[in-house]
């Protein structure tokens, strides 16, 4: 009899993402974060388990509900896994709740108190009060929990307060209950009160309604007023990114019994919340027995504390960074011109991302440019990008933009900007049907001279260029220019017959090609050639390319990888994984670009682009990653990775263990990437 293959170790992509956002969690815990920082690390960490709530967990949800028999091991995996993250999700409350007491303890040493309703002083009081009739008045409007069946229409993104108001009936105590959301809104969630002898003073909103309990239900005679938070998680979507069968899902959309899109599906709640109370907000929740049920402290929704008030103290922040003007981006030359003489490269946020804006400005104005074509994800409130397009369209250009209305929680915002794009001549093209449009690339048509292309590894959205790691190269490469005009041909004709020359495109041919790279190096290391991949990237979950830098380890092939976010590598392995090392980022910019890096037997081979290694990236997206052909470029790809590594301040190791410990540094300075790549650039333009 056959023995069975081995099957090789995976780390659950729900699991290794718990691990990621603690990894965002011990940052707002580290002392030499600067104090407003991690005030903000806190609220990122808050943000992302909402999303991952509405989304992940939903997926998860609906799974485990499903009752078909065919779908048995699917759903029964799927409720193992909901225990497991119930159980770190408690685990790491526990930890956010402790961070949170230790930053507003740390606020108070200088000199910023964050008070509640019951530590105001009588003139704050009075300030409350009458910052509620001039902001608040008529925009708090309670309703009673028996006039409602369900949290049908109610916001998972607000905070509410259930409430509790009695009064005395002759010898008998009258109560009621109701419930009323605070309107973040419109004044944001702190309000900042009179500075007292240089000392700032701060309160929630919550506390601010509290106080105010009185004016809130002005006229109905009540004396007594209790008031406790709680917030709640919806399901947004099943999420079909090829972690199951496209036959599994169908069953599973079929077979769900009662869950509907949008129902509650996590109530976090103050611990001390009365039982009567939080048996009537959980009845209008209509929870499931795997829903999630947690007690927390006294405030929920803590995303809002990456806006929290800095009150004059920039020297609690991040010192400034002014992004960098590269030199050879500057001056009164056509930036056109100069890219098709020479490939160039920006590296936001270091590199200022108004050259990028530049190109499509003279884009639209230069009479040499006949058309150009952009593929847009997500846009800025005020995106001069689009602007730039716009201009273009009046200009006579023929403008093209592939915009993808399914870019999650930017829908509406991708919508309005379409309409306006078309009312200026655009032509807007609605990605493609079965297949989201993730690629950056953009498409300028000269009169003469070569065409420009330009890829990058992020969104054209000059709000990312501030916060997140991105690259972009600008090229008129023949071949790769011609390909990023055929990528715009398939998403105009999409499923036909097409081969790319230069570029890997998914979901064509990106998989095999990647599978090609690796292979080659597992040939050569077995050949005793140079061996080795070096990768930076969002996210590896791809069970496949798993399996394949297994593979490549177990010949030996050096692999060193920079993961962000989710990782499904279970480093350490003797025999399996021993030649694979992780680092994972989290610093004041967002890690988000995608380089990878492979030997080739001494030719070394550069590529950069928008896809992680994911199922969703490589099956059911289109994604386009570009060879770097300059020497200077990838010389600079490969600083921005080996920087990455080495990274002992700000990396942890990701090993599949969840303990995100630091690397030892052995008595040496301890290396920050950002920093050391920040101050390389600005040497680099002098």
């Amino acid at each position: 009899m056959a023995q069975k293959k081995k099957e090789l170790p995976y780390l659950e992509r729900d699991i290794s993402w718990m691990y990621f956002n603690r990894r965002i969690l011990q940052e707002a815990a580290r002392p030499h974060v600067p104090l407003l920082e991690r005030m903000s690390f806190l609220g990122i960490y808050s943000n992302n388990l909402d999303e991952f709530f509405r989304v992940r967990i939903a997926t998860q949800n609906r799974i485990a509900e499903c009752s078909d028999k065919s779908t048995a091991k699917e759903s029964d995996h799927a409720k193992k896994l909901i225990k497991q993250i119930s159980k770190l999700n408690t685990e790491y409350t526990k930890v956010f709740e402790q961070t949170i007491h230790q930053t507003t303890e740390d606020l108070k040493k200088e000199n910023i108190f964050l008070i509640s309703d019951n530590e105001v002083s009588p003139e704050q009081l009075e300030f409350i009060r009458s910052y509620y009739q001039e902001k608040l008045s008529g925009s708090i409007i309670p309703i009673w929990f028996s006039a409602i069946r369900y949290f049908d229409f109610e916001n998972d993104e607000n905070i509410y307060l259930a409430v509790k108001v009695s009064r005395q009936q002759g010898s008998k105590q009258i109560a009621d209950y109701a419930f009323l959301e605070l309107p973040v809104n419109i004044c944001g969630r702190f309000i900042r009160l009179p500075d007292n002898e240089e000392k700032s003073y701060l309160i929630y909103l919550d506390d601010v309604i509290r106080c105010c309990l009185p004016l809130v239900f002005e006229g109905l005679g009540f004396t007594d007023f209790q008031a406790y938070a709680f917030k709640f998680t919806r399901d947004a979507e099943m999420e079909i990114d090829n972690d199951l069968r496209t036959g599994t899902l169908q069953k599973i959309s079929k077979g769900v019994k009662s869950r509907r899109r949008g129902e509650p599906l996590r109530v976090i709640y103050d611990s001390c919340m009365p039982k009567d109370m939080l048996r009537r907000v959980l009845k209008k929740m209509d929870l499931d027995a795997l829903d999630t049920v947690i007690a927390s402290g006294r405030y929920q929704n803590h995303k809002d504390f990456m806006k929290f008030p800095d009150c004059g103290r920039s020297n609690l922040k991040y010192p400034q960074w002014p992004s960098i003007l590269k030199k050879e981006l500057d001056g009164e030359d056509s930036l056109l011109a100069k890219i098709q003489k020479k490939d160039r490269f920006i590296h936001v946020p270091f590199h200022n991302f108004d050259s990028f804006i530049r190109v499509l400005q003279e884009a639209a104005v230069n009479k040499q440019v006949q058309s150009i074509k952009i593929t847009l994800y997500r846009l800025a409130k005020e995106s001069k990008v689009v602007k730039a397009l716009m201009a273009a369209a009046r200009n006579g250009k023929k403008v093209t933009v592939v915009i993808e209305l399914l870019a999650r929680f930017d829908e509406a915002s991708n919508i309005n900007w379409s309409k306006k794009m078309q009312d200026a001549g655009v032509n807007v093209i609605f990605g493609v049907e079965g297949l989201k449009v993730h690629s950056k690339i953009t498409h300028i048509k000269m009169k003469k001279g070569p065409d420009i292309a330009c890829i990058s590894t992020g969104n054209f959205h000059e709000g990312n260029a501030r916060m997140y790691t991105d690259c972009m190269l600008m090229t008129a490469a023949p071949r790769i220019v011609k390909d990023v005009h055929q990528v715009f041909d398939f998403i105009e004709r999409p499923y036909s017959p097409v081969k790319f020359k230069e570029l890997l495109v998914s979901p064509n041919e990106m998989r095999n090609k990647f599978v090609n790279l690796i292979n080659n190096e597992i040939k050569n290391k077995k050949a005793g050639k140079d061996a080795y991949i070096k990768i930076k990237i969002n996210h590896i979950t791809d069970p496949l390319m798993v399996n394949k830098l297994y593979e490549a380890s177990q010949a030996g092939v050096d692999i060193q990888l920079v993961v962000r976010g989710n990782c499904s590598l279970i480093t350490g392995i003797e025999g399996v994984s021993d030649h694979i090392h992780i680092n994972g980022i989290i610093d004041r910019y967002l890690e988000h670009s995608r380089i990878f890096i492979f030997a080739a037997g001494g030719e070394e081979k550069v590529f950069i682009g928008s896809a992680d290694w994911m199922p969703r990236n490589l099956n059911n997206r289109i994604e386009v990653i570009t060879p770097v052909y300059d020497p200077a470029i990838k010389e600079e790809m490969k600083l921005i990775v080996e920087y990455g590594f080495k990274d002992t301040l700000q990396g942890r190791i990701v090993d599949g263990s969840g303990q995100n410990l630091f690397k030892e540094t052995e008595g040496e300075k301890p290396f920050r990437s950002q920093e050391a790549l920040y101050y390389h650039y600005i040497e680099e333009n002098i």
